[in-house]
């Protein structure tokens, strides 16, 4: 066998195993989630377990301690935001029967007059409801769908009980991790994939340097937009609609409900409803067409418009995570394509057949 064809043969058979891992990576995919969140964190925590270890600070400690900041600044915005909804959850409970009676004096004249419907709202009534069959068809449902949706949270919880740790172990062995990850480039080809791995790593970190701003600024802004406006909780509900913008969609919805649950039950007409909204509305355009094409768009090296391209075709294409990967992934493959483009001008094909 010629050197030529032993050289295509192997080439085949590393793109028949490169292949079949991609198809077994598929596969596995239900089960991978954990590891992939853990691979994230431990990547977003590496440079603080370093510091901790360059300062003579044991890597052992230096990753608890790493894990222990983390599940502190979780655990901080749990604190924030369950006194809010406990407190909601009491003032909703005293006011069960003002809103019954408003319900009553406002909609149900509309509803006769509109649609012939005869609604009586009232705290009798509602007890009649919820006795009887009506109660009984209610919790048969009810147990069906938790039936069914406790698999789904059994597996929830194993994954998150699983992940911090795979996280410990890789930030445990991060070093000898990327060792021999590096060892096994091929050698022609491993300076250069190393200096494009090295200008990821660089755009991703200016990524999440100007994805942590937008969150700082949009904290401050919806907590100042809602004490301007009188709305009670404003600094909570703030600060959790601005810590949970990094989630699209999801933190932003999260914060408008609250906002909304807090405006509706102080019962000072619609006026801290559409105070609300208009809050909340600019903020959305705010977010999405000022700080994060310039705060984290600038930083990367993308377009505003590229990036507001990218959160929608990467929304389109893959949906909610999509969105949620849309900028990092971006961030990689502008890496790729600078790449590209300085072999694409140095290329006979551009510069002509004479190579000038």
């Amino acid at each position: 066998m010629t050197p030529e064809r032993a050289d295509r043969l192997q080439t085949l058979i590393w793109s028949v195993l490169g292949i079949a891992m991609l198809w077994l990576l598929f596969l596995l995919s239900p089960i991978l989630s954990p590891f992939l969140l853990a691979a994230i964190l431990a990547y977003i925590c590496a440079p603080l377990v370093a510091r901790l270890e360059k300062v003579g600070m044991p890597r052992i400690l230096g990753v608890l301690a790493a894990m222990l900041l983390f599940a502190a600044t979780l655990a901080l915005l749990v604190l924030i935001l369950l006194p809010l909804l406990h407190q909601e959850g009491q003032q909703l409970a005293a006011r069960i029967p003002d809103a019954l009676t408003l319900a009553n004096e406002e909609l149900r004249p509309w509803l006769w007059d509109r649609f012939g419907i005869t609604l009586n709202l009232d705290p009798a009534s509602l007890s009649k409801l919820l006795s009887g069959d009506s109660t009984q068809l209610i919790a048969e449902k009810l147990f069906q769908s938790l039936k069914i949706g406790g698999i789904a949270l059994f597996g929830i919880i194993a994954n998150l009980l699983l992940a911090p740790v795979v996280m410990f172990y890789l930030l445990c062995d991060w070093h000898e991790l990327l060792d021999r990850i590096s060892s096994a480039i091929p050698r022609p080809w491993h300076a250069k994939t190393l200096s494009i791995v090295r200008n990821i790593d660089a755009v991703l970190a200016e990524f999440l340097r100007g994805q942590i701003l937008v969150m700082l600024l949009l904290a401050g802004y919806y907590s100042l937009g809602l004490w301007f406006i009188g709305a009670s909780f404003a600094l909570p509900v703030g600060v959790t609609t601005g810590l949970l913008v990094f989630v699209p969609y999801l933190g932003f919805a999260t914060g408008l409900f609250l906002a909304l649950m807090v405006a509706f039950l102080q019962f000072a007409g619609m006026e801290p409803v559409l105070g609300v909204l208009a809050v909340y509305g600019v903020g959305q355009v705010l977010e999405g067409f000022v700080l994060t094409p310039w705060l984290v768009g600038k930083r990367i090296g993308l377009h505003p418009l590229a990036v507001i391209f990218a959160l929608l075709a990467f929304g389109q294409l893959f949906g909610f995570f999509g969105v949620l990967l849309a900028l990092p992934v971006s961030a990689a493959l502008l890496v790729g394509l600078r790449e590209v483009r300085g072999l694409y001008l140095a290329s006979r094909f551009y510069l002509g057949e004479d190579g000038r």
